[in-house]
């Protein structure tokens, strides 16, 4: 059964390869993230000759020149600095082994991609650290979900997310298919018997309908999104990047949408404690109550 009520929605805006290679570049993106109202904010840490096969970069240049969507290094603890001054939780995905130790002293929390989704190293390594970990689970199929969630549980991650996302870049609406959402929490909260783990959406379709309906549909609990500045990061124009002033209207009126939520009780608001007197009274069907109609003078 969907959850009834809702208090909050994580929202990550991911950086991906939009940065230039450029600490001022990455440091301006963590102090938009913070402006439009997210969460979190996400890099990721790869090296071409560990992300793809040999045989790939050797026949491929348009592979081996991303190695200029590299981040460096050296920009994590800069980052992780800038994360801690905005309060906004800094995450990362690793992409290598190795990566994920050099993380460690510094990310919130760790994410899989889709595409990393089937390697158990990976996802042990990421549950063993004991930070928090996200899933995304683009192109996969049930059974794989099942087998990377009792994966990471059983290497005692404590705290994950499970994101439904279509690795389509973007993707269109028809293709979001976002009662998958509902489909992995019924199945996986009850097969696994884990009432702390999470769901959302991973977005790539840059449409406000749909990360609408994902969060007050469907209860996505997290919103991952990809973030470009002003249009030029390496990603835009694939069309799945949202720009800040496209996003940020997105994320507040889904925080005001769950204000009117409430607790769920069934009882008279205090802004009709007023109006209960004029009811119909049950003797004769007039309105207001017998008790005001005694008392009661025009003002």
């Amino acid at each position: 059964m969907r959850k009834a009520y809702k208090m909050s929605i994580e929202f990550i805006a991911e950086v991906s390869s939009n940065h230039h290679q450029d600490i001022n570049r990455c440091l301006a993106f963590i102090d938009e993230a913070t402006r439009i109202g997210c969460d979190a904010i996400k890099f990721q840490l790869f090296k071409i000759e560990e992300l793809f096969a040999p045989e790939i970069l050797l026949k491929s240049e348009d592979h081996r020149k991303r190695t200029a969507w590299e981040l460096p290094t050296e920009y994590i603890p800069l980052i992780a600095e800038r994360c801690r001054s905005n309060k906004i939780k800094f995450g990362c995905t690793p992409f290598y082994l190795d990566a994920v130790n050099e993380l460690l002293p510094f990310v919130d929390f760790y994410k899989i991609s889709s595409y990393e989704l089937l390697w158990t190293d990976l996802l042990i390594a990421c549950a063993k650290t004991d930070k928090p970990l996200i899933i995304s689970t683009g192109m996969a199929n049930e059974d794989e979900v099942d087998a990377a969630v009792e994966t990471i549980l059983a290497a005692n991650c404590r705290e994950l997310t499970v994101l439904h996302c279509v690795s389509g870049y973007p993707t269109a609406t028809e293709e979001c298919n976002l009662a998958a959402i509902e489909t992995m929490r019924h199945r996986l909260s009850e097969r696994f018997c884990a009432t702390s783990l999470r769901f959302g959406w991973s977005d790539h379709s840059v449409k406000p309908e749909v990360i609408l309906r994902a969060a007050h549909r469907w209860s996505a609990e997290t919103i991952e999104f990809h973030l470009d500045l002003e249009g030029l990061g390496s990603e835009y124009q694939s069309g799945h990047c949202w720009l800040p002033n496209q996003i940020a209207p997105v994320i507040k009126t889904c925080h005001e949408g769950l204000k009117a939520d409430g607790d769920g009780i069934k009882k008279p608001n205090r802004t009709e404690i007023d109006e209960c007197d004029w009811r119909a009274d049950p003797y004769d069907g007039l309105r207001p109550f017998m008790k005001i109609r005694k008392v009661w003078e025009k003002k």
